[in-house]
């Protein structure tokens, strides 16, 4: 790859580990960014060197394009790949990389404008003769349009962010009392999420399955439709197991799906690997979606079954190579298992901590992807993905056998994780059936059960004669290793008696602790507040949203009502525990 001899990684945990290991595979200088919160990340240690972009939020560190760009002059990398998640998907940033002369890894910045608002794909998906689910093809200027949408079309109805996208900014209603707060959260969200406010509306489908396509274009024209992965197993519209082939999926229904993907990404002025994705109805209809202009998080099932690395064709494409391939054979069955930091037995709640143990599965046909070791702490501050386990099986059948045998090697302590949640998807009857959709996760399966023990307190750290240091020179980072033989003591020569880490909170502890508290259920910040003190509630009433790990969480009255202590407003910062309100 001559014109490409080193390339920036703009991100950070798993994908920026993928990116770096395609990079070397390609003998090319990888360069990573991290956080302060990150100095002693995966990534940070595989990279060929690494800089510091920043504190811990992402919006000052990971979000910050003018730092990076600096980063990137500095560091003379000829390219910048974007992994998926921050600016991944952002036009502008897209085309500062560019005009400050770095060569860009992803789609142009006009095809990530049209397909990134969700309203003007829409209408370029339509233009290609795809259908899309039904709705509006302007953003809503108010909750009567909301209304009267849903007075034509019926509830349930999905309000999104028009620049969104992996269920971040949308809002479901299937009461026309929700159609203000829904209406109103999705902005909300929109405009943290995507610095916009712009949602529109459509008809939602109750039990599709998702169903996407990998696509694949480079700069000589051509293009290739490298199959589709089954994505229907979500919980709050984000997904959580994914698989190839899809399950009952006809060769003729994969071949419209393979014409739609590709007349959509020409009509978009497409380059480089992107998916577009569809909801396939009860009877058998595909509609357009949205597309994804990046590498898409379960992107490792397609390299399973085609023997094809995307990453790595990523990075040649944007050289302006062409593709190595003029053929897609598939093999095999491949299934992805996102482990993430959740509490499956309390709706999912994200759980920030340490992993005080950290064994990942090995054996045939198993894959891991992840950006952690043991002793990393899944922040607060960003996406609570762990790691991603990949499972390989000559057919469906062996690729299950094989799951339930991964996941039950893999060993993770000091969070609650997926992992019990992934074994029960796995052994209920639904999913090796292929009877599979959008709502069997949160409508037909219970996890309130599954009693997880992962969150033990992680140990105090044993003392280490041998350690180690990072510093910085001009934003560069360095390791420096040193002994050292003190021993920290106490006034009396004593060592001090190891700190008690607070109790964790049951599920039932961490929604109220006595009658009538309202308390924390996670560390986060509190972004709304639904009543003033005074204010009678009822019980399960919705009283406040708790935003953590990039999740917005709804807190509900514990009891019914009056509201008599009132102890947060909106940009409190708060702790698991944390007495949110008291109601008499």
């Amino acid at each position: 790859m001559p014109a490409v001899k080193s390339v920036l990684i703009a991100n950070r945990g798993e994908i920026a580990v993928r990116v770096i290991r395609a990079a070397h595979d390609l003998n090319l200088r990888a360069i990573a960014i991290y956080s302060e919160l990150d100095r002693d990340a995966v990534h940070v240690d595989l990279a060929d060197e690494a800089w510091n972009v920043g504190p811990a939020p992402s919006s000052e560190s990971y979000l910050n394009i003018d730092r990076i760009l600096e980063v990137a002059r500095e560091s003379k990398a000829d390219a910048i790949h974007p992994g998926y998640g921050f600016l991944a998907e952002n036009a502008e940033f897209a085309r500062a990389v560019i005009e400050a002369g770095f060569i860009w890894v992803g789609p142009p910045p006009e095809a990530i404008a049209t397909m990134g608002d969700k309203i003007a794909s829409r209408i370029a998906a339509a233009e290609a003769g795809v259908a899309a689910v039904p709705g509006t093809t302007e953003p809503l200027n108010d909750v009567s349009e909301v209304r009267a949408f849903a007075n034509e079309h019926g509830l349930p109805v999905a309000i999104k962010a028009a620049h969104g996208g992996g269920g971040k900014g949308l809002k479901v209603v299937r009461d026309e009392s929700e159609l203000e707060s829904a209406f109103e959260g999705a902005k909300r969200e929109a405009v943290a999420w995507f610095a916009s406010p712009e949602v529109y509306v459509e008809r939602y489908l109750d039990t599709p399955r998702h169903i996407e396509a990998q696509v694949i274009f480079d700069t000589h024209g051509n293009e290739m439709f490298l199959g589709e992965r089954d994505c229907s197993l979500q919980r709050r519209h984000q997904k959580l197991v994914e698989e190839t082939p899809a399950p009952g999926f006809t060769d003729e229904q994969r071949a419209e799906l393979g014409r739609a993907a590709l007349a959509i990404g020409r009509a978009a002025g497409y380059v480089n690997a992107g998916t577009v994705e569809f909801l396939l109805d009860t009877n058998g209809d595909l509609f357009f979606l949205e597309m994804n202009t990046r590498i898409q998080v379960e992107h490792t099932i397609t390299e399973e079954t085609t023997g094809i690395d995307l990453v790595v064709e990523q990075l040649r494409v944007a050289a302006g190579e062409h593709l190595s391939f003029d053929s897609v054979e598939r093999t095999g069955h491949a299934i992805e298992f996102r482990i993430n930091a959740e509490d499956p037995s309390s709706g999912f709640l994200p759980t920030p901590g340490k992993l005080s143990t950290y064994r990942e599965p090995a054996g045939p046909g198993v894959r891991v992807d992840s950006g952690v070791r043991q002793g990393s702490r899944i922040s607060q501050y960003y996406d609570n993905l762990i790691a991603k386990l990949i499972v390989r099986g000559r057919d469906r059948d062996e690729a299950i056998r094989r799951s339930i045998r991964a996941l039950t090697e893999f060993k993770i302590e000091g969070v609650e994780t997926t992992i019990p949640a992934h074994l029960q998807i796995l052994k209920d009857a639904y999913f090796p059936a292929g009877d599979v959709n959008t709502r069997l996760v949160e409508d037909l399966m219970d996890f309130s059960d599954l009693g997880s023990k992962s969150s033990q307190a992680m140990p105090e750290d044993e003392e280490l004669q041998e350690r180690e240091i990072t510093v910085e020179v001009g934003g560069r980072r360095f390791e420096v290793k040193y002994w050292s033989p003190v021993i920290a003591s106490t006034g009396s020569g004593q060592r001090p008696a190891p700190r008690r880490k607070a109790p964790k909170l049951s599920k039932e502890q961490a929604s109220v602790s006595g009658e009538g508290l309202v308390t924390a259920p996670m560390q986060g910040t509190i972004v709304k507040v639904h009543h003033s003190a005074g204010d009678a509630v009822r019980v399960g009433d919705p009283v406040c949203v708790l935003e953590a790990m990039k999740m917005e969480n709804e807190i509900k009255a514990s009891a019914s009502g009056d509201i008599v202590d009132l102890r947060v407003q909106p940009g409190d910062t708060v702790t698991a525990g944390a007495v949110l309100m008291v109601i008499k």
